[in-house]
């Protein structure tokens, strides 16, 4: 049957007239489009998208919420994503207008300007793809529409980030080719730096500390950690180390450009609660910010959450539980999306420190990143809460102290809390009360139904060195 189809789509294509391209070319389209719109579009587009993906599956995945409805994700049947929980195709739409920037910054030397950011943002999308799923289409995939590749092979997470062309050598690449630019073109569309070269170099050194740190379990990287530490005079001095710095950019109070979530339907946003993991975690800490990220319940006026993957038959009353606070609904406007910090930096530091991959004060570091976490949030910190329990400094559990702060400060940011938490084991994650996966926690997204489909020779093997694309099966680094 096949062969038939393949003779008569032959066939067909050869009667085609001889003038069927031009018939068909739209000559007021432009065949390209500018590196200064896809960049705009790149960064403002992806961060609306995977902000919206960040609340409604990478909250989840978190334990920052949990949902009470339409929750097959929360109870982790990861195939079956529902409102969200599939960002393969957010990511690689990205990755593809990336290219787009990086394939003309190199080929006109009037875009030139465009290289070193490209490369950049190649790193960053690269960096969330495998870090979800693991072996990913990487190096033939980002080059499918150029050279005609329809089917890429899957790469190992290994070298995604370590071979030429990866990860860390993007990051590198991307620092050189900003340096050595002496064109007077400005990076117009840059909605992250105003166009500041300076910054994103600033934000590639930083992006380059969190891709060492991610792998350091598996890879010795304190030489590296050390060089990035020192760069500029030492102690961190080219990396973001203010918030002012910060690789983010504000979301509008109203549409268009609000938060993406702040316009879905009420029906759906009431489905979110805060989950009783968070509860625990904010609870001991008298943490100001719940009152930020969580409105109380309407009962009882409090912080109470409730356990992840419910049954959605079970009989609950929602206003028993706290709910989204107005930042993710009513007051946009006090919202960002943030590419990179200047507090999570700053705990990457504290943890490189405790480790002993840098000589630094993990102590200065962490409560840095702390007050640095509560501005960012708009959060006045009190004057104890550095000096009491439970978030004083103590070196015997200094890593839980510092995943757990980064944990309460990146929520909402995609997947990252989930990220951190199968890197360290921290904050510590709940059992789902009515799972889809065994009782087992999930440490991978699963590669979506259309890679069976549309590339099965390269799905097959990836998913024979997965478990049959099992979300149990841990990526490369994860050795915890």
């Amino acid at each position: 049957m096949k062969y038939t189809y393949f003779l008569f789509l032959a066939l067909l294509l050869a009667g085609c007239t001889k003038d069927f391209s031009a018939i068909n070319t739209n000559e007021n389209a432009p065949s390209t489009v500018q590196p200064e719109l896809l960049l705009r579009q790149v960064l403002y587009g992806y961060g609306d998208q995977m902000s919206y993906e960040g609340f409604v599956a990478g909250n989840l995945l978190s334990q920052h919420f949990a949902m009470i409805d339409f929750n097959l994700f929360d109870r982790h049947a990861l195939n079956s994503p529902q409102e969200g929980g599939n960002p393969w195709d957010v990511l690689y739409v990205n990755l593809r207008d990336t290219e787009s920037i990086l394939e003309q910054s190199q080929a006109n030397p009037a875009r030139a300007v465009y290289e070193g950011p490209a490369l950049i943002l190649k790193a960053y999308l690269t960096m969330t793809l495998t870090d979800l799923f693991g072996d990913v289409p990487y190096f033939e995939a980002v080059k499918g529409r150029s050279e005609g590749i329809v089917t890429p092979g899957y790469d190992r997470q290994e070298d995604i980030y370590l071979a030429e062309g990866g990860i860390l050598d993007n990051l590198e690449k991307a620092v050189a080719a900003i340096d050595s630019y002496t064109g007077a073109q400005p990076l117009n569309g840059d909605i992250l730096f105003e166009g500041d070269l300076e910054a994103w170099v600033r934000f590639a050194n930083s992006l380059q500390l969190k891709a060492l740190m991610r792998i350091s379990g598996v890879e010795d990287v304190a030489a590296e950690l050390q060089a990035l530490y020192d760069l500029g005079g030492g102690n961190g001095s080219a990396l973001i180390r203010s918030n002012a710095q910060n690789a983010a950019f504000d979301f509008a109070a109203g549409p268009p450009n609000s938060f993406a979530f702040a316009t879905a339907r009420v029906g759906l946003f009431n489905v979110f609660l805060m989950s009783e993991t968070a509860s625990e975690i904010f609870e001991p800490l008298n943490d100001p910010r719940a009152g930020v990220l969580y409105r109380p319940s309407a009962a009882n006026n409090d912080f109470n959450g409730i356990i992840n993957g419910i049954d959605a038959s079970s009989a609950i009353v929602p206003d028993q539980y706290a709910r989204p606070g107005t930042v993710w609904r009513e007051n946009t406007g006090s919202l960002d999306f943030n590419y990179l910090t200047a507090w999570e930096v700053d705990f990457l530091l504290a943890e490189a420190a405790l480790r002993g991959y840098i000589s630094a004060d993990a102590k200065a570091l962490y409560e840095s990143g702390v007050e640095k976490a509560f501005e960012y949030w708009l959060t006045e910190l009190p004057s104890g809460y550095l000096s009491s329990d439970p978030a004083a400094w103590d070196a015997s559990k200094g890593l839980e102290q510092i995943i757990t702060q980064k944990w309460i400060a990146s929520i909402g940011n995609a997947y990252e809390g989930w990220a951190e938490w199968r890197r360290t084991g921290f904050p510590e994650l709940k059992p789902v009360e009515a799972s889809l996966n065994g009782g087992l926690y999930p440490v991978r997204m699963p590669y979506p139904s259309d890679e069976q489909a549309l590339n099965f020779e390269n799905y097959q093997t990836a998913a024979a060195a997965t478990d049959g694309n099992s979300i149990n099966a841990p990526v490369w680094w994860d050795v915890d």
